[in-house]
Order: C-alpha cells, then structure tokens, then sequence
C-alpha cells in the first residue's frame, strides 16, 4: 500500500510548483488585551506587544508578507519594532527575519533555534525538503537557554522554553498583566498539528507541554495559538484530549508491532476528524504520530 507520506509527497510537489500567492493575502488584526494583538494572514499566527516602549513581535510568517506586516502594524502604532521573538525554527514563523533584522530588529529566540536557522535543514516529513539556512541578519542575535523576561509596554512579557514538543527549540510567551499567552505550533486550534520529530519534537512531549500548560491558564487567558483562532483554556482542554487520545492509540499498535497500513487502517482519528480534520487530515496525522514512536525509517 502506498503511505500517506507517500501521497503527502506527491501533493506538497504539486503545491510546490504553485507557490502561495501572497499577492492575495490580507493581514487580519484581532485586539487580544489592551496593547496586545494578534496578526493572521498565511503561516503562523503573530503576536504583537504595543505600546510606549515599541513593538516587540513573536514570529513573522513569510518574508513576501512582510511589507503587509509592517502595514498592518503601522495601523496600530506609529513606534519601531524593537524586539522579534521566534517561538521555533519553522519557516512560516521565521520567513521575515532577514526582513526585519535588516531593518535593526533585535531577533531573540531559544539557543536551539539558532542552531537550526542557522544551518541547512532536512525534513523528510515535509517533502523531503531542505530549508536553507538563514543569513546573518535573519538569526537571533539574543538566545537563551530556558526563561528571558522583557519588561516593557507595562508588562512582564516573557518567553520559556519547554522541552522538546512540537521542535526541540519552542517557546511559550507569557504576557503576565495582560493574561495572553502566544504557544507557538505547540497548541493549534482545532487542527491536527505537525510534530517535528525529525528536528527534535516529541510527540509525547506535546501532551507534557500542554500539561504544564493548563494550570497557567485561567477562563479568561486568551491563548493565541501557533495556527487558528485566537482560544481559550477549554480550547487547549480539547486539543489535550484529541492528542492523547490518538497517541495513545498509535502507541499501543506501534509497541505490539502492526504497520502502518495497520494503524492508519484501524482509524485512530475517527472521532475527532469532523472537527480537527480540515486543513491536516486523519490519516495524515496519525501517519505523524506513528513516526513520533516508531523506529524512524533510514
């Protein structure tokens, strides 16, 4: 049988050759809290920290976008961007850098994601695709290696790293007095995620992540996710449930030894694909979960 990786590949090279048109794309602005918003348009969702200080940004989406970027930060203040915060290494959330370090951005990431931009990236799971490292204007010029806290605009935004999740270099960007926090692709809302585990991500380590997460929050947290709908506590209570309970499906099949065709066969996904199945389906995710506790492929 041919895998779903297989036909994934086969879909991704078409979507290679017809690249986004980011001519098309509108950059949607949502207010979070006061002085803290939330930019959507293609790749990951930013966040936005405004106010008398400046403008500090967590992530960046792709560098075509970033003049409709600056546009649509210019509508919300007049003061420079001082600070950009990479929650990982993927492209949809790091694409802007060279953009924005060219332009004086302090760009401020976790010490792992340094070592990933800064080097040619392999990932077999997305189409066998290389990343190409980034110049030096695009790399972080600040890493750290757990917490780094930034006193500014009136709160204590500050950034901690968790161990390997979605990458082995995310964060969790916490506005303490404005009560958001930014998850980076370690939460997605309502979408069967992507767990890298080529670089570094762990697919149990998602569910520790969000673990941790869950008794920081309170009903009215607001929760920018890596992709999706700006969220709530009951939303990351939901996406908790959905992983767990298909890992641990997939876990079990793996241990006792069936394939792959076994396991996708035996619909591990199969309540949960109305809801979380519209951009990545069943099949396509639990494909990932398998590689996530599987012996990886040479």
């Amino acid at each position: 049988m041919r895998s779903i990786l297989g036909m994934l590949a086969a879909l991704c090279s078409a979507a290679a050759l017809a690249q986004p048109n980011f001519d098309a794309v509108q950059i949607k602005t949502t207010k979070v809290a006061e002085g803290v918003y939330m930019l959507e348009g293609e790749g990951g969702n930013i966040g936005v920290s405004a106010g008398e200080d400046g403008i500090v940004l967590i992530d960046d989406q792709y560098a075509p976008l970033t003049p409709k970027i600056l546009a649509a930060l210019k509508a919300i203040s007049d003061k420079p961007i001082r600070f950009l915060i990479n929650t990982h290494w993927h492209a949809d959330h790091t694409g802007g850098n060279e953009n924005l370090g060219k332009g004086g951005v302090v760009i401020v990431a976790h010490d792992n994601v340094y070592q990933k931009l800064s080097k040619d990236q392999f990932v077999r799971l997305l189409n066998n695709r290389t990343f190409p490292a980034l110049g030096k204007e695009g790399l972080p010029i600040i890493t750290f290696n757990d917490t780094v806290t930034f006193h500014l605009n009136g709160d204590e935004i500050t950034v901690h790293h968790i161990p390997p999740a979605h990458t082995d270099g995310d964060s969790f960007v916490r506005f303490r007095k404005a009560n958001v926090v930014h998850t980076g692709d370690v939460f997605a809302a309502y979408r069967y995620p992507f767990i890298d585990v080529e670089t570094g991500g762990s697919v149990p380590g998602v569910i520790s992540a969000i673990d941790a997460l869950l008794p920081t929050l309170d009903d009215q947290t607001r929760v920018i996710p890596g992709h999706g709908a700006l969220s709530g506590k009951k939303d990351v209570a939901a996406y908790r449930q959905m992983i767990a309970t298909v890992s641990s499906r997939v876990a079990a099949q793996v241990k006792a030894g069936k394939s792959l065709e076994d396991v996708i066969a035996s619909k591990p996904t199969r309540e949960f694909d109305d809801v979380w199945g519209k951009f990545r389906k069943g099949d396509q995710f639990t494909e990932i979960v398998y590689y996530g506790y599987a012996p990886r492929r040479k």
